[in-house]
């Protein structure tokens, strides 16, 4: 399993690369439940999203993570409330949110969250009720208390998502990411240009923000032939590392009913490099061959030994202003300007780049001269 810290988290905040989403397990009994996530942990998942349809799950996620709580990140919900019957709704009321989550809390058994995610914050009339009602105060007081580790929200909506990120409040936060969202073809939820997703992913790197992913799976469409926006099939495999490759990203959460689908998640933790392989894609998206890289190096290896997408990373980085991109860059021993023009990478690019032309650019942008 992979690893990866959050940037404004301890040394010992690092999530498991793929993490795991809750909201479908509902129809699993008490003990599935805690088999699932006792399981989950001893193959080396830290990291759970609580978002869940029924309120019967938190107790046994919460015996589940007994004893071993230090060793798990929970992702938890303000806003996600529910019935007198236990099933989830909806809200915005300050008194019913943090009475339920002082009672999500306690029925898991623990003192605190490691992270406190604003609910669903999907336009700016939600973040502005939030903020009216004094929830986001609330949220505030809870970090300030240490019952919260980290403020966060989860939302569809890129230039909301901005918005957020503007008050320096936030350290993470969960997003729907797919390639059918990020190249239009979409549903409802799928919302935002490609460009505009693309420099939110940037901005998160560049600032040290963490992205927690939602609908990894397009809701499984993306996995069947006729399903598919693109009209062909991609495997779990290729849009888990899709997701695992966006800038700013940390941890996928594809969602689990049961044990039969925690199961069926380890062949893909465990694939080898050659099925991560999504440069398919490229035949999936010619609208926007050719718009930027987007870090798959399929294009490797490089005769020159140039790390293709990470210096390509590093450039588009520090061009929205993430301040240690030049220091990274710096400290690479093959540098954009070693390129030898032999056009491999452009002949390999799925994506229809013209890389070699980019490396002219690179060089030139990191010893100080304008972009060519």
């Amino acid at each position: 399993m992979e690893y990866r810290k959050l940037p404004r988290g301890g040394e010992n905040e690092r999530f498991s690369a793929i993490g795991l989403g809750l909201g479908g397990i509902h129809d699993s009994s008490d003990d599935e439940i805690e088999k699932v996530i006792r399981e989950a942990i001893t193959r080396g998942i830290n990291y759970f999203d609580l978002y869940a349809s029924e309120k019967h799950v938190f107790a046994p996620v919460g015996r589940a993570i007994a004893g071993r709580r230090e060793s798990v990140f929970l992702q938890t919900h303000l806003g996600a409330v529910y019935n007198k019957q236990g099933a989830y709704e909806w809200s915005r009321d300050y008194k019913v949110i943090k009475d339920t989550y002082e009672s999500v809390l306690s029925e898991l058994g623990t003192d605190y969250a490691d992270m406190g995610f604003l609910h669903c914050v999907d336009t700016d009339q939600d973040f502005n009720e939030l903020v009216s009602s004094g929830v986001f105060g609330y949220l505030k007081e809870l970090k300030a208390k240490g019952i919260v580790r980290h403020i966060g929200f989860s939302s569809h909506t890129p230039s909301v998502a901005e918005k957020i990120l503007d008050t320096g409040a936030v350290d993470m936060f969960m997003l729907s990411v797919n390639p059918a969202y990020d190249y239009e073809r979409g549903d409802e939820l799928g919302v935002g240009t490609n460009s505009e997703r693309a420099a939110l992913y940037r901005r998160c790197e560049a600032e040290g923000i963490g992205i927690s992913v939602m609908k990894v799976f397009f809701a499984g469409k993306l996995l069947d032939e006729k399903e598919s926006p693109f009209g062909k099939a991609l495997t779990k495999t290729q849009c888990i590392q899709y997701a695992l490759d966006r800038p700013g990203v940390l941890t996928v959460l594809p969602g689990v009913r049961n044990l039969k689908d925690l199961e069926e998640l380890w062949p893909v933790i465990e694939a080898p490099e050659a099925e991560k392989d999504y440069s398919v894609i490229g035949s999936f998206t010619a609208a926007y061959a050719g718009s930027g890289c987007v870090y798959c190096n399929h294009c490797q290896p490089c005769p020159a030994g140039i790390n293709v997408g990470l210096v390509n990373k590093y450039y588009d980085l520090a061009l929205a202003g993430d301040r240690m991109a030049d220091s990274h860059y710096g400290k690479l021993t093959i540098k954009a300007d070693d390129c030898v023009q032999c056009g491999h990478c452009d002949r390999r690019c799925p994506f229809h780049v013209a890389q070699s032309e980019r490396m002219i650019t690179i060089a030139n942008y990191f010893k100080g001269q304008s972009p060519a």
